[in-house]
């Protein structure tokens, strides 16, 4: 039988409660600095919220600034490519949160109905979480792509290479991604839902403004609304009146409110599925900055071998003539194939054809130019020269 002599008894503090305590303490600190950062993240989106314009415009002069630095790429060029990659990988956040803020309004009016391709996008984005993902990463490399090589060039030219073609082969696998996600339906740029202004909420100037001057009222007694666009919102049903047009501006009034066929058609169908020779096309231009980036590391004369060029150009050539030009072509795939028409002249200012051709004009031009600008001109010389995706799609 037990006594009171054999209980152990401890001497000063009992260590199991002590260590419950600490136990219990940093549970609570936790969920203290947990509270704490989800409150200053919500307080941050609700200021981004209602200074989307604002910030905005700090966005576009901060990423203007980076572009117009002379000396930007000689001595510092990391520093400023940071910069320049943070300030972009900033806006992408803000375009999540502005878009989960525009998510929460009402539908838009027929006025203000956004466009196909936004229409397109955002289906893909809110359908799959998926392809939501595998944009976001795609965009992502996309922004500190030029930052990695800046780095791995300090390590050497070997080193520089191996990291263009991992860059190169990541995006190639989440466009072929994205293919496979959408159905086989071509990659449309950019792949991540556009920016949308929100419509700034009154003041209480306003407010009180438009509380005395109502012509109307409703039951309740609640003044009249108006949204941003001068429309005026009924307050029982909700519903939106839209402002008659000026004199001399009725035509292009009664054609914004015309219906056309893709006003109507399911997401979904705005871009055609690709078959056959088409979706080997598509491939084909997903893979050709991979080709020519493998090509060029391979390359004993890296700045006028003409292989690599040829290769790269031929591949995206090819792609073009397969395309599918049928009737069928909507009107997203014309502005896409126009697009990617345009991003051809890079080709220019890339490899042999640069080295041989295009740099003695722009050294040319540069001359006649006056000194600022000429030094502008003078350090993207720099970025064009040493750096694969200063001109890489």
């Amino acid at each position: 039988m037990s006594t009171a002599a054999d209980v152990p008894r401890f001497k000063g503090p009992n260590p199991i409660i002590q260590s419950m305590s600490a136990t219990k303490r940093s549970t609570t600190s936790t969920d203290v600095k947990s509270t704490m950062s989800t409150n200053w993240l919500g307080a941050y989106g609700n200021f981004i919220t209602k200074n989307n314009h604002q910030v905005s415009q700090i966005e576009s002069t901060l990423r203007s600034l980076t572009y117009i630095i002379p000396g930007r790429f000689r001595d510092a060029e990391i520093a400023s490519e940071s910069i320049h990659s943070g300030v972009q990988l900033l806006s992408l956040y803000h375009d999540t949160l502005l878009f989960r803020a525009s998510s929460k309004l009402s539908q838009p009016s027929l006025a203000n109905a956004p466009s196909p391709h936004k229409r397109y996008i955002r289906f893909w984005f809110l359908k799959s979480p998926l392809y939501r993902r595998v944009a976001y990463l795609l965009q992502i490399v996309n922004y500190v792509e030029l930052l990695i090589e800046m780095a791995a060039k300090r390590r050497g030219e070997r080193m520089r290479w191996r990291a263009v073609i991992i860059i190169e082969a990541i995006k190639a696998f989440c466009k072929l991604l994205l293919l496979r996600i959408t159905k086989s339906r071509p990659l449309i740029t950019p792949v991540l839902p556009e920016r949308e202004p929100l419509p700034e909420a009154p003041t209480d100037e306003e407010s009180a403004f438009q509380g005395d001057d109502s012509g109307y009222a409703s039951a309740s007694g609640s003044p009249q609304q108006s949204s941003p666009d001068g429309e005026w919102i009924m307050p029982r049903t909700g519903m939106s009146l839209p402002t008659l047009p000026s004199p001399g501006d009725i035509s292009s009034y009664l054609l914004s409110r015309v219906l056309t066929a893709d006003d109507i058609k399911p997401a979904a169908k705005l871009v055609n599925q690709l078959q056959g020779s088409a979706q080997i096309a598509e491939i084909l231009h997903i893979l050709s900055p991979l080709a020519f980036a493998v090509a060029m590391a391979r390359s004993k004369n890296k700045r006028k071998a003409w292989a690599p060029w040829v290769l790269g150009l031929a591949i995206e050539l090819v792609a073009r003539q397969l395309r599918d030009r049928s009737l069928r072509t909507t009107p997203i795939e014309r502005e896409e194939w126009s697009r990617r028409g345009w991003a051809l002249g890079w080709w220019m200012m890339r490899g042999a054809f640069y080295e041989n051709i295009t740099k003695s004009l722009v050294e040319g031009v540069r001359r006649r130019m006056p000194s600022l600008i000429g030094g502008i001109l003078e350090d993207y010389e720099y970025l064009w020269e040493n750096y694969h995706f200063s001109t890489s799609p």
